[in-house]
């Protein structure tokens, strides 16, 4: 990826193009949502989400404020058009938009963790003659 200088810009999604391929990120997008929700300086995480996390509506927790709860996972639902590593613990966790408890809550921050430590991540797309999917 080295070759890869060019860079436009397109609905928040930087792409940089090279003789290579080219590679698809949201990293300004990452860092504007880390920095709106004041966790820009927060210890990176290695995973979205903790083994065999359960949440439940009816656990009888402190409600947390809905629409900052619903913004943040709006926003990281956004994050999933090119990063999907999140698609799993963002879909889970937006189940609960409704009446977001504290321990969701809790569980939402450590995605937004995960991301500050994955922040550059994105897609590569290869201009090889035989294309083959690979993860």
């Amino acid at each position: 990826m080295t070759d890869l200088g060019q860079m436009s810009f397109f609905l928040g999604m930087e792409v940089r193009q090279g003789e290579t391929g080219f590679f698809v990120s949201q990293e300004k997008f990452a860092k504007d949502i880390l920095k709106r929700f004041k966790m820009e300086g927060c210890n990176p995480i290695s995973t979205p989400m903790e083994l065999g996390a359960k949440f439940s509506k009816f656990d009888g927790e402190e409600c947390v404020e809905a629409n900052k709860f619903r913004s943040l996972v709006g926003s990281l639902r956004y994050l999933t058009c090119i990063r999907p590593d999140l698609l799993l613990s963002a879909g889970i966790i937006s189940r609960f938009m409704e009446e977001p408890v504290y321990s969701q809550w809790k569980a939402l921050k450590r995605i937004i963790r995960y991301v500050q430590g994955t922040v550059s991540l994105g897609m590569f797309y290869s201009r090889a003659e035989d294309c083959k999917l690979t993860g």
